[in-house]
């Protein structure tokens, strides 16, 4: 069966340290199962034995990087298996590596595969700047706190909001702490000072790499959205053209809720949180100080009257998604245009009118004049 000239379909069940390879022909016969050390010559190797333009197939798991690139680069047609979707393999009788790696095949060959997106080295690059400024901002954030909890076991109240400014400096200097906790204290200030240095350094790497790019520019121009956000909504999201509408890039965020339907029977629950966790938060965070003078805050405002904040912030931040689709699409966004504009944020005042007023009808027209934050600046012409 070595001399199989067919098309092959492959697939590999990676590891961090081994992995295990399946060629199969297009009906799903077994030609060859083989485990290697993970390396790319002999990954190669075996690839060559897989006949020209092979489709293969693997998970993204740990470490999938190099192992797409070296398949791609020995000319086979690469397709990423989404974790989720293959999770039923967990629930099999009999399950090893080489009944994952063939199955995986049998998936890919039958048409029924759930693919990840493959992102290119370019946005596998800049997701690497945007996600360990996360990770250093998220470690700063934990040493703060550190410090906070050392001064509350020595009984000592922190009046103000800011700890970590120059008066709170000066007022930590002061504090009398005895020695193994003063030392922990100035440990903790010192790592925040080395933390805030690499936070600063990866910031200006990712302004470097995006300057130029007009999507990083029109992300921008929404309203809570800064160059912080803007990059990790243009790292995460990688291409925009693989997303046909705004409604499909918010349900990659995990902003829509879980819609289950038997019969007659419809549960709509909760938001999924499937997909990015890194930009269910710049969503978030891009509403959460937005007013009502602005379109996403006026949208904001009306949700919140019926359903209370938290709902009202998540919803927006699912709008917020859907204006980042339009700028990363079209580089401009038209709903923030000052007659489309005025027309959200009118809409929410009378909404809001009518929730403190129950006696307006929906038929009485209410005139209220709002001025409207366009682009960040404050509109309120005609």
């Amino acid at each position: 069966m070595s001399a199989y000239a067919g098309r092959q379909v492959v697939g590999i069940d990676l590891h961090r340290r081994r992995s295990v390879i399946v060629r199969t022909t297009v009906s799903g016969e077994v030609l060859e199962s083989v485990q290697i050390l993970n390396d790319v010559e002999r990954l190669t190797s075996v690839m060559e034995r897989a006949g020209e333009d092979p489709e293969v197939v693997l998970e993204a798991t740990y470490g999938w990087y190099w192992a797409v690139d070296a398949l791609q680069a020995a000319g086979a047609h690469v397709h990423l298996a989404h974790p989720l979707g293959v999770k039923a393999f967990e629930y099999r009788r009999v399950k090893n590596d080489v009944r994952d790696a063939t199955d995986l095949a049998d998936l890919l060959r039958m048409g029924r595969l759930p693919e990840a997106w493959i992102s290119p080295p370019a946005t596998r690059e800049l997701r690497e700047l945007v996600r360990h400024r996360a990770k250093l901002v998220g470690l700063r954030s934990h040493c703060k706190a550190e410090i906070h909890a050392v001064l509350a076991k020595c009984g000592i109240q922190v009046l103000m909001s800011d700890l970590f400014s120059v008066a709170g400096n000066q007022l930590l200097d002061r504090f009398p702490l005895s020695g193994p906790y003063a030392a922990r204290v100035q440990s903790l200030r010192r790592l925040i000072e080395d933390l805030e240095e690499e936070i600063d350094l990866f910031e200006r790497l990712t302004r470097g790499r995006l300057v130029a790019d007009p999507g990083y520019t029109a992300l921008q121009q929404l309203p809570g959205i800064g160059p912080i956000l803007a990059a990790v909504f243009l790292a995460e999201v990688g291409d925009i053209t693989r997303f046909h509408t705004a409604a499909q890039l918010a349900c990659w965020t995990g902003l829509t809720p879980k819609h289950h339907e038997s019969d007659t029977h419809v549960h709509r629950g909760r938001i999924t949180k499937q997909g990015s966790r890194l930009v269910r938060w710049a969503a978030v965070e891009s509403v959460k100080r937005l007013g009502p003078t602005t379109v996403v805050g006026a949208y904001k405002a009306r949700v919140a009257d019926r359903r209370g904040k938290n709902v009202g912030t998540v919803a927006a931040a699912r709008k917020q998604t859907e204006f980042v689709f339009y700028a990363l699409r079209d580089h401009h966004v038209r709903a923030l245009h000052p007659r489309s504009a005025r027309r959200w944020v009118d809409r929410g005042a009378h909404h809001r009118a009518r929730h403190e007023n129950p006696s307006i009808g929906r038929s009485r027209v209410v005139q209220v004049m709002t001025p409207v934050q366009v682009h960040g600046e404050v509109d309120a012409s005609d």
